[in-house]
């Protein structure tokens, strides 16, 4: 497995991973401040590459915020060994992530958890909190970055494949396909009303979690595949068919 770091725009890295395995990427996401900030941590067994990606930027010891988006292995699996080697740095969330999980698994120190609106500054950057249920977990929020009008919204408008850093074409249908493979949201409803408040944020950056970063002039592309086509839970889980084995059983 490769891992790579990218500088996309405004002190913002993308490090990417190649999983053949599941044929997309794993994206973590660096932010370069006076708070440096990491943005998904990887699995626990990703964890040497990607620290060995943030060390190209800065010191992964002064990292002051290791922020999750909903949990689960692939956003937080690594949370354990990057809080260990940066003793200043905190654990960040939606507040039901931290109120349900973090403290469910024994952490209730250098944890953190915020509201949809609220704000956390880093220097030159200030990131918006989101609360987004059900996309696609019931804690699940997304971030808005002020300075460079991003977006950090996790599993939406993945792209599958190998793609570069950043990516303009439209890969909408080839993302439909693969959330109904994966079968990762439960219904179209809360999708594509938290799509809807998207649009209206207009935001020039879309770091996509799996994929490479969307430009806002390719972003109608997937906004308007996931308002008009059906992409929910339909009996598939990571490509198995769960109707078929129910009908057999």
């Amino acid at each position: 497995m490769e891992t790579r770091i990218d500088h996309i725009t405004g002190g913002i890295y993308r490090i990417s991973s190649w999983e053949e395995q599941f044929g997309i990427t794993f994206n973590q996401f660096l932010i370069d401040d006076e708070r440096p900030t990491l943005i998904h941590t990887g699995t626990h067994d990703q964890y040497d590459a990607i620290r060995g990606a943030i060390s190209q930027v800065l010191d992964p010891a002064t990292l002051a915020n290791i922020v999750l988006l909903h949990w689960e292995g692939d956003e937080n699996g690594g949370m354990d060994r990057f809080m260990a080697e940066a003793p200043g740095s905190e654990l960040v969330g939606s507040a039901l992530s931290i109120g349900l999980n973090a403290h469910g698994f024994g952490l209730h120190e250098r944890v953190r958890g915020f509201m949809d609106g609220e704000r956390l500054e880093l220097g030159k950057h200030t990131l918006r909190f989101l609360e987004t249920p059900h996309v696609h977990h019931w804690d699940s929020m997304m971030i808005a970055e002020e300075s460079t009008n991003s977006l950090f919204p996790s599993d939406l408008y993945l792209q599958p494949g190998d793609q570069p850093p950043v990516v303009t074409e439209n890969l909408s249908g080839a993302m439909i396909e693969a959330y109904r493979g994966v079968g990762i949201f439960a219904h179209e409803n809360p999708v594509r009303a938290v799509d809807e408040r998207i649009a209206a944020l207009s935001p020039d950056w879309i770091h996509s979690m799996h994929g490479g970063t969307l430009t806002g002039e390719s972003l109608h592309y997937f906004s308007q595949a996931l308002q008009e086509k059906e992409f929910a839970y339909a009996g598939w889980l990571l490509g198995r068919d769960l109707t078929a084995a129910a009908e057999r059983s």
